[in-house]
């Protein structure tokens, strides 16, 4: 069963100079309800902009992206959170964004405190919090609320090896579970040991898809 469709995306996008602005070409991608799939590649070659095309921030000029089930990106230190607000303030808040009614925050909040390590700050507003807190406290909302598609850019490796063991641990969870995760990550250890399936992806293009051990050989052939 499909869980995200088939892609099928032509370039779109606003073309700019430099390699963060990459846009997408001809991807063509189904993603299965329970896999992990990670998504490998130099810096600018269209693994952000793949996820959040996912993730429906970006709208492809031409082709379509169809999505079965919730889906939640969880991108960059602090996002769909309020620094203002205390880190308790904000797992109902970061909650309520990916779908889930107050009272279902409430009965989650303990475990996600706890889960965070963070017991000692959570009634701290979040801008004293470090990039590392930030991060570990939104992985623990995201993975404690189980969306159908979680969309992880960059951010799973955050903590001490102690959170990092939980926060895989939790992933694998979730694939048991049959939910779905795609995740982008320079860790290839880490891609190796929990993908079903990995992409690389280069100037916007998908150049391959396959087993862990076929992508990152290709990822360095291609590095020479």
């Amino acid at each position: 069963m499909s869980i995200l469709k088939r892609m099928l995306l032509k370039p779109f996008g606003k073309s700019k100079p430099g390699p963060q602005n990459c846009g997408l070409s001809d991807v063509s991608l189904t993603v299965y309800k329970g896999e992990i799939i990670g998504i490998i590649g130099r810096n600018g070659s269209g693994k952000s902009t793949l996820l959040r095309t996912m993730a429906g921030i970006y709208k492809p000029d031409n082709g379509w992206v169809g999505i079965d089930g919730q889906i939640s990106l969880l991108a960059g230190v602090g996002v769909g959170m309020n620094k203002d607000l205390t880190g308790r303030e904000n797992i109902h808040l970061y909650g309520s964004m990916l779908g889930n009614e107050r009272e279902v925050m409430d009965s989650m909040t303990d475990e996600i405190i706890a889960f965070s390590e963070l017991e000692e700050f959570i009634d701290e507003p979040l801008r004293t919090y470090s990039s590392g807190m930030k991060a570990r406290l939104g992985i623990s909302v995201a993975t404690a609320v189980k969306p159908d598609i979680l969309l992880i850019d960059e951010v799973l490796g955050v903590g001490d090896p102690g959170f990092k063991k939980r926060s895989q641990q939790r992933i694998r969870e979730m694939m048991d579970d049959s939910n779905t995760v795609v995740l982008v990550s320079h860790s290839f250890s880490l891609l190796k040991e929990i993908c079903s399936r990995m992409i690389m992806m280069e100037k916007g293009k998908m150049k391959c898809i396959g087993t862990p051990e076929e992508v990152i050989a290709a990822y360095h052939e291609a590095e020479g």
